[in-house]
């Protein structure tokens, strides 16, 4: 592996990176434009699992990618998600709800990691940011190719992702209600 990216950080840089690309790309609906920001996109949600992994396996966990690997998750699916209701090939109200999913459970993270708990993504989490990803790709291809409809495909995940997206969330917030009550 190049050296540059064998680092967890690296990886982690190279999503915030890609996310004004990617927007930038979707400023020009095309099929080659789109294609780009979709093969970027999934790039970027590859070093996601590339970056933890390599940080877990190599002793490389710092509190800078504690603190930037969900940040940049969450600015790279966020910014494909409104970029997809800004050209009205998803519908905002679902954008909506998975942004404001978001935001509640990182501040939710913070309120646990203040009382010293453990904050890590849950199996219903990681199923969530799964299907936004499965989602995204589809819907970021958007035009017809090869007999294949993206749309229908993006369409499928993106109720999944919205269904793991509403039900983590109240996961969250029901297994840390005593948290929010002190």
């Amino acid at each position: 592996m190049n050296k540059v990216f064998s680092h967890p950080n690296t990886l982690t840089l190279f999503r915030v990176i890609a996310v004004p690309i990617i927007v930038i790309l979707m400023m020009f609906p095309n099929r080659v434009c789109t294609w780009v920001a979709a093969i970027l996109f999934s790039a970027a949600a590859i070093t996601d699992y590339l970056d933890g992994y390599i940080a877990r396996t190599r002793g490389l966990v710092s509190n800078l990618g504690k603190v930037m690997d969900p940040v940049a998750d969450k600015l790279l699916v966020s910014s494909a998600f409104i970029m997809l209701a800004s050209l009205g090939w998803v519908p905002a109200w679902i954008v909506c709800i998975i942004i404001g999913r978001e935001i509640a459970v990182t501040g939710l993270r913070n309120i646990i990691a203040e009382h010293k708990e453990d904050v890590s993504a849950s199996n219903l989490g990681k199923y969530k940011t799964g299907f936004q990803i499965a989602a995204v790709i589809p819907l970021l291809i958007h035009y017809p190719f090869w007999g294949l409809n993206p749309q229908a495909i993006g369409n499928f995940f993106l109720w999944g992702a919205l269904i793991f997206t509403i039900w983590s969330g109240a996961d969250y917030f029901f297994k840390f209600r005593k948290l929010l009550k002190a």
